[in-house]
């Protein structure tokens, strides 16, 4: 997993979102979180697989935002993803760009 923090405002993801991950994933996101306000874009376009460990990791992140009057934003959410949080339902949770999830 390549994890880019670009200041408090974006992270890019890159690779597998996995249980193999996910630790240094919710380190960089709540570092993000702590170091900005407004709007958390975390870029997603560059994940390959994600797993229900990886997508509790965001959802935890969401909820962290909420309590720091944030909000997180996936960006660029490849199909195999968006096909991932429709089946998971997390598609009314998290808060998704770039299309419409109904």
């Amino acid at each position: 997993m390549q994890i880019r923090v670009c200041t408090g405002s974006e992270v890019v993801l890159a690779g597998r979102l996995d249980a193999s991950t996910v630790g240094d994933v919710r380190t960089a996101l709540h570092r993000a979180l702590d170091a900005g306000s407004g709007q958390l874009l975390v870029d997603v376009s560059e994940v390959e697989v994600a797993d229900a460990t990886g997508l509790g990791v965001l959802v935890g992140a969401h909820r962290k935002a909420e309590r720091l009057e944030r909000s997180l934003v996936l960006r660029g959410v490849p199909p195999r993803l968006q096909r991932l949080l429709r089946a998971t339902r997390l598609h009314r949770i998290l808060r998704v760009a770039d299309y419409a999830l109904t």
